[in-house]
């Protein structure tokens, strides 16, 4: 759903789908759009993502992570870029690590290091990796610099691939310099925008071990997957028609190249099915879907 030349009522249903804006909010921002309040419901009329779904039985109640976890050590960081550059990020382990872990890099939608990206970044470190995530609106003062969403989505509108590339190996040569990190075992999940990055990275960083893209965005070239040697499971959603009937031809290249890698479609969930802030929300799916994740993590990041 994610488009870097969407409109604006499009991307204030994006922010609506990730949880960034109520309903009413939503409605409210559209008006101001389009001059009234029944022009702006009738626009969203056409989001075939707005439409009510019901509610599957939800995850365990213990699905977040809080920040002071007793199992777990979390904690916000900055650290510094190969270009001189002040990151900030949070990071997170298991609390009881004996020997080294692998670690995972978990990338973010196109707000920033939001609160529910710091959870899922506890959420990898609680199965037992060391887990990192990079604001990738740093060089803008961070996500705390914007304190309204559109704001955010405005600031991560104006970073660019090559500014994006080089924190997020900034931040893969952190993680691998820390001494309870496998240097040589570090995956990559994101969602949204960040699952475009992921792509970006394993085009560009063979090195990564395992990716995992949810609704990457933007899809990748087909020629581009040539370079690729990671072990790639990309999760997608039915009801996400446009972005998923872009990937197959991704798929396909990286089929007819021999590459490793495995496609998950989602049936009857929309885009952001994964985010549990948001409208699209699905527990079911979003419980399955995160069990595959770490499950491709445990195979490539585990193995002898």
């Amino acid at each position: 759903m994610y488009d870097e030349t969407a409109g604006p009522i499009h991307n204030l249903v994006h922010l609506f789908m990730d949880g960034a804006i109520t309903r009413r909010g939503l409605v409210k921002r559209v008006a101001q759009q389009t001059g009234s309040v029944a022009a702006a419901v009738a626009a969203l009329a056409g989001f075939e993502e707005l439409q009510a779904q019901t509610a599957p039985p939800a995850c365990p109640a213990d699905i977040k992570v809080p920040a002071d976890a007793p199992y777990l050590v979390a904690q916000d960081i900055t650290f510094t870029g190969d270009d001189g550059t002040t990151l900030f990020g949070h990071l997170a382990y298991p609390k009881d690590l004996r020997d080294q872990a692998p670690g995972v890099i978990v990338i973010h939608e196109n707000r920033g290091l939001v609160d529910h990206i710091k959870d899922v970044t506890r959420r990898v470190a609680r199965a037992g990796y060391v887990a990192i995530s990079v604001d990738l609106l740093s060089r803008q003062g961070g996500v705390q610099a914007f304190p309204e969403p559109t704001q955010q989505t405005a600031a991560y509108g104006r970073t660019n691939v090559f500014e994006r590339r080089a924190d997020l190996i900034s931040t893969l040569g952190y993680l691998k310099s820390q001494p309870q990190v496998r240097h040589d075992r570090i995956g990559v999940v994101g969602f949204c925008a960040g699952g475009g990055n992921v792509w970006e990275m394993v085009i560009n960083v063979p090195e990564l071990a395992a990716a995992v893209p949810f609704y990457g965005a933007p899809a990748p070239s087909p020629a581009a997957v040539a370079t690729i040697e990671t072990p790639v499971l990309a999760i997608y959603a039915e009801r996400d028609r446009a972005l998923t009937q872009g990937i197959l031809p991704v798929i396909n290249e990286m089929i007819a190249r021999q590459k490793t890698v495995g496609l998950m479609v989602v049936e009857g969930v929309g885009h952001a099915f994964h985010s549990d802030v948001g409208a699209a929300y699905n527990p079911e799916a979003a419980c399955d879907a995160w069990a595959r994740t770490i499950a491709w993590f445990d195979k490539w990041l585990r193995r002898p």
